[in-house]
């Protein structure tokens, strides 16, 4: 008499509805929304099905969850996500430059419904947006006036195409920079309409070589501060109270692209020391541009300052409508630009200034208490060691400035294999519910603590870690 017939383990899987309706999904659904979460959850278990034979274990309910949760994970169109950056770069372009303070976060839910950002409440008529942050900005830098754009590119583009569209304007070859994402100088003067006169050379440029390359074409002076790299040895750099008594010599604006831009003295903190915009102001420049988002730890802003006159004009050009920000930056900004002016108030608030002067000790005493429970979860076939390190500012930012930080080296053990099985764990790491991102380096997955501030939030996904 033959055995009875196995059950078909096929049978064993929920069906779509009843699988939905599990909390865990529904968590899931709040982050991806119904439509994907379903499309996802019925191929998993369609696929899942499929490849079951009679002597197969079903996978049990956290198993087809979790595997949800990395397929899900694995792909673009959530919108933007929390991670951590435990990179060794702080003002990281990739993840998001300086992170807010909680002011400018509060600031931009309390804007979110009607708000007068263009509108003047005392005379009940249309307002200037800029004006909720051009006070600040001038009492913090001196200028005259203010106007601000959606990031420093497009300030450098609009003060450019204000002043010498078709027109010529020298510019050093030393400062003839790139920026990340392929952005160049060059290409930005052109896409402004001006015409470019180099002067000097790449690593010495004197004052006379922008005099003598103005003629009756010329429309402005313009100098960019090479915040992403340094040359050092026999150069020279024309200083831009020379270039103003050049440019007013002969009736030009002259501006200055500042870059990064630090609204307070970073020799102060124990950094070197970035050019301010109220000093460039104060050597003679006509207009200055900064990041918003970057060593003033706001939010993505470009931020010109000047004078009035040069500022009316820039406010004049129909492109500075299509590069505005909207009422979510302006309140963001002008929460950060209070905190301004009290330097404890800054290191405690502004989390970009926070991260920059943390000590090595405390990174240190933190890659510590982590170090245990992360090599807990990763197991036996894993090294974990407490290392030092040197974190970077990042974004241009004072280039050759290292910061002694610390945190995690991770290894497989053995070692074969071992650039496969590092890709494989960054992976997994990237693939939890907050994604920590770290650093591939000399055979070891780099974890820099410097960023850490959620030190219980990470410890709290690690099992998920070992689970997967």
């Amino acid at each position: 008499m033959s055995d009875a017939a196995s059950p078909d383990p096929r049978a064993s899987l929920p069906a779509v509805d009843r699988f939905m309706a599990l909390p865990a999904v529904t968590v899931l659904e709040a982050d991806w929304g119904r439509p994907t979460v379903l499309a996802e959850a019925r191929q998993l278990l369609a696929e899942t099905r499929q490849g079951l034979t009679s002597q197969d274990r079903v996978p049990d309910t956290d198993s087809l969850i979790r595997q949800l949760a990395s397929r899900l994970s694995a792909m673009p169109g959530r919108g933007p996500r929390p991670v951590f950056n435990l990179t060794g770069t702080v003002i990281h372009t990739n993840l998001g430059r300086s992170p807010l303070p909680r002011s400018a976060i509060t600031a931009m839910m309390a804007a979110g419904g009607s708000t007068d950002v263009e509108f003047d409440l005392a005379s009940g008529r249309r307002g200037e947006r800029d004006h909720h942050v051009e006070r600040l900005l001038c009492q913090l830098t001196g200028a005259e006036a203010a106007t601000v754009v959606n990031n420093n590119a497009a300030a450098v583009l609009l003060t450019l195409n204000t002043f010498a569209d078709g027109r010529e304007v020298p510019v050093s070859r030393g400062e003839l920079v790139e920026i990340g994402g392929s952005f160049r100088i060059p290409d930005i003067m052109r896409r402004a309409g001006a015409r470019l006169i180099e002067v000097g050379t790449t690593n010495r440029t004197h004052p006379q070589d922008y005099a003598e390359a103005i003629g009756p074409d010329t429309g402005m002076l313009f100098k960019v501060h090479p915040s992403n790299y340094v040359i050092t040895g026999f150069q020279r750099e024309s200083g831009i109270g020379e270039l103003a008594a050049i440019a007013r010599a002969h009736g030009l604006p002259l501006a200055w692209d500042l870059g990064s831009g630090s609204l307070v003295d970073t020799s102060r903190f124990g950094l070197a020391r970035e050019p301010m915009p109220g000093d460039a102001l104060a050597a003679g420049a006509d207009l200055v541009t900064f990041s918003g988002d970057k060593l003033l730890g706001g939010p993505q802003a470009g931020i010109i300052v000047g004078s009035q006159e040069a500022v009316a004009a820039i406010r004049r050009n129909p492109l500075k409508r299509a590069l505005r920000v909207d009422k979510l930056i302006l309140a963001a900004l002008a929460a950060v630009l209070r905190l301004y002016g009290d330097e404890d108030a800054l290191r405690r608030e502004v989390p970009v200034l926070r991260l920059l002067t943390r000590g090595q000790a405390d990174i240190l005493r933190l890659a510590e208490r982590v170090s245990p429970q992360m090599a807990a979860c990763l197991g036996p076939d894993w090294r974990v060691d407490v290392i030092e390190l040197a974190s970077q500012i990042g974004s241009g930012a004072l280039p050759v400035a290292n910061l002694p930080s610390a945190g995690l080296a991770i290894a497989p053990v053995p070692e074969r294999g071992r650039g496969e099985a590092l890709d494989a764990l960054h992976l997994r790491l990237r693939r939890l519910p907050v994604p920590i991102i770290g650093r591939v380096q000399q055979d070891r997955l780099l974890l820099d603590l410097r960023c850490l501030e959620d030190e219980a939030g990470l410890l709290a996904q690690l099992p998920e870690l070992a689970a997967s």
